[in-house]
């Protein structure tokens, strides 16, 4: 039996061997980034160096790195879905040698001293062409140069990666499966099916290419790339050929531990399976938030507000299976145990991420209490409705509407089910289709305002953003001095038009305390000080002083920039030349971002 532990060493084995250099994972809270909330994928914290940047580390480099995606929240409780995973990924920056990568992705499947699978097990696919870019003939020819023989090409909704929007680097990709021996669903049946036969275990993504418009040709990229992805907990459960993710490793020892003390048994019904695997799941995501260097706890925004999301949806299922909620901070220990190996921060945050999740079990019960108290008011208002219907000899059906269920869910996080069921309770029906729009709604709008393409730290690569992050140099160096080094950065957010900038501070700055700041940042400017750019071992760079909460995202080598005598920092960049090039700094916003952080919002006019 193959555990994530092993196959954690069999890749870094096989890609030192093979003259890659291990990076350590990035923070799972994205560095400036306005885009996304999470660190969605191995490769999203390294799009700088897709785009061009020289990585520190060289052009062949390899890593595992703990991701959050939320897209597919609602299908978590079945076999495979997670919100929470690890990703084993691999790059080849400036280049794309692809037959060099399919031999050894294929040595890597199948070596005896590795996975040891049989190539006759194996399926494979290719990027077929279209329009805007030719077939992939070279990686076909090279899977059937290793003796693959089931390579299919597809189209490009199978076989094409491009970032959000279809615009910027892209291209073909090859994806590895592994087939189950189960019959063909029919004549075409093919890795493109949903029929099971075959499951996907790896994917080389080739970006050759750059596409400036919409529906424009694309054209080939002057650095391509290769990078590659595989999930770490379902490759483990296709290598023990378990039935579900949830069937091994940590996974299932919260799945035993939850059994030990719900009243309703595991696979006692669908629903509660379901329920069940969502609580696994979304504890281990929120352990994850909560261990995680940024210092994000629970709130009505951003990332607080999905890992609150997190916690009281485990909270409902438990309250479904009769599990006591308190209990999370057991499930956390186990977490704790597992990734506190092999993510320091986890590891010296055991007790803050327990105090955090029952902080929100007792926040949610008195939510709870609170939307009670306005389901009464619902209520209240269509028995109200109801008499004066009947005084003009009208009916009004028991019913209540979408909207204020919606209403009841979104506001007081009180959950549809419970509404439903006192609504049952007081012979009320519930209108589950207006509900289900308005969901769906909801949904469609926190897609949008996540979506887009991501650079890296930054909106975007102008120099405006740029200038702006070298702001957020000064404005901590500023904040230290007033208010002394254990003031650190806790998350920042940056467009061509502002920065947004969270940092630990007990209390609320007074307009005298922001002048100050303000002050200190457009002295630095107007001394027209250079920013220099030096890599350093990472041990040097921490003994020459660099601030560096963020210092172990590089692996061994890490990017200083300083500022004179007053900023030292490790990060991945860019930034301005010189200070004069900001111009004049303003603090537009001071406000409270959570228990305990600051924010600053600031501009350069």
């Amino acid at each position: 039996m193959i555990t994530d532990e092993n196959l954690k060493e069999l890749w870094s084995k096989f890609y030192t061997e093979h003259g890659f250099k291990k990076i350590d994972g990035y923070s799972i809270i994205p560095e400036n980034d306005p885009t996304v909330l999470f660190t969605t994928a191995g490769m999203h914290p390294l799009v700088p160096y897709l785009l061009g940047e020289p990585h520190p580390s060289g052009n062949k480099i390899f890593d595992v790195q703990r991701c959050i995606r939320t897209n597919d929240i609602d299908s978590v409780g079945d076999d495979w879905h997670l919100t929470c995973f690890e990703m084993l990924g691999n790059w080849f920056l400036g280049k794309c040698p692809k037959e060099e990568m399919i031999k050894l992705s294929y040595e890597f499947l199948t070596s005896p001293d590795y996975l040891g699978l049989k190539k006759e097990n194996l399926a494979t696919t290719v990027f077929a062409g279209d329009e805007t870019a030719p077939r992939d003939d070279e990686t076909y020819n090279a899977w059937k140069n290793c003796g693959i023989n089931q390579v299919f090409f597809l189209g490009k909704e199978d076989n094409w990666w491009a970032l959000g929007g279809g615009v910027g680097p892209c291209g073909p990709d090859s994806e590895m499966f592994l087939d189950t021996g189960k019959p063909k669903c029919c004549e075409e049946c093919s890795p493109a099916c949903d029929c099971g036969k075959y499951v996907e275990i790896w994917n080389d993504v080739f970006m050759q290419y750059n596409v400036k418009g919409v529906g424009e040709q694309a054209q080939k990229l002057e650095r391509p790339n290769i990078d590659t992805g595989m999930g770490l907990e379902r490759t483990v459960a296709i290598l023990n050929n378990a039935k579900s993710v949830y069937d091994t490793g940590c996974l299932k020892q919260v799945i035993d531990f939850i059994n030990d003390h719900a009243k309703a048994g595991y696979k006692e019904s669908e629903k509660a399976t379901r329920y069940y695997r969502i609580i696994t799941d979304h504890i281990r995501s929120s352990v994850f938030i909560l261990g995680d260097i940024r210092g994000i706890v629970p709130s009505n925004v951003g990332q607080g507000y999905i890992l609150r999301r997190f916690i009281r949806r485990a909270i409902n299922c438990a309250r479904y299976i009769g599990l006591d909620s308190s209990l999370f901070a057991n499930i956390a220990d186990l977490y704790v145990d597992k990734y506190g190996k092999y993510y320091d921060d986890i590891a010296s945050k055991r007790n803050f991420i327990k105090d955090e999740l029952l902080k929100e079990v007792d926040k949610f019960s008195k939510a709870i209490e609170e939307g009670h108290k306005e389901f009464e008011k619902v209520i209240l208002g269509i028995e109200k409705h109801k008499q004066f219907a009947l005084q003009k000899g009208e009916t009004v059906e028991n019913k209540i509407s979408g909207k204020a269920v919606f209403r009841l869910y979104d506001t007081f996080g009180f959950p549809f089910e419970l509404t439903k069921e006192l609504a049952e309770e007081r012979g009320y029906s519930v209108d589950e289709k207006e509900f289900e729009e308005k969901y769906k709604e909801h949904q469609e709008k926190s897609r949008q305002a996540a979506a887009g393409q991501f650079k890296g730290g930054l909106a975007d690569s102008s120099k405006q953003s740029a200038y702006l992050h070298t702001a957020t140099h000064l404005l901590l160096a500023a904040l230290q001095n007033k208010y002394g080094k254990e003031v650190k950065q806790r998350g920042s957010n940056i467009t061509p038009e502002r920065l947004r900038f969270d940092f630990n501070l007990d209390h609320k700055m007074t307009k005298e305390e922001l002048d100050e700041i303000e002050y200190f940042v457009n002295d630095a400017i107007s001394k027209a000080i250079p920013v220099t750019c030096e890599i350093l071992n990472l041990e040097e760079a921490k003994k020459s002083g660099a601030e560096g909460i963020f210092g172990n995202k590089y692996g061994q080598e890490v990017k200083v920039y300083t500022i004179g005598e007053i900023s030292k920092e490790i990060c991945g960049g860019p930034h301005a030349e010189n200070t004069s090039n900001l111009h004049h700094f303003k603090i537009i916003k001071e406000e409270s971002s959570s228990s305990g952080i600051r924010r600053i919002k600031a501009i350069l006019d």
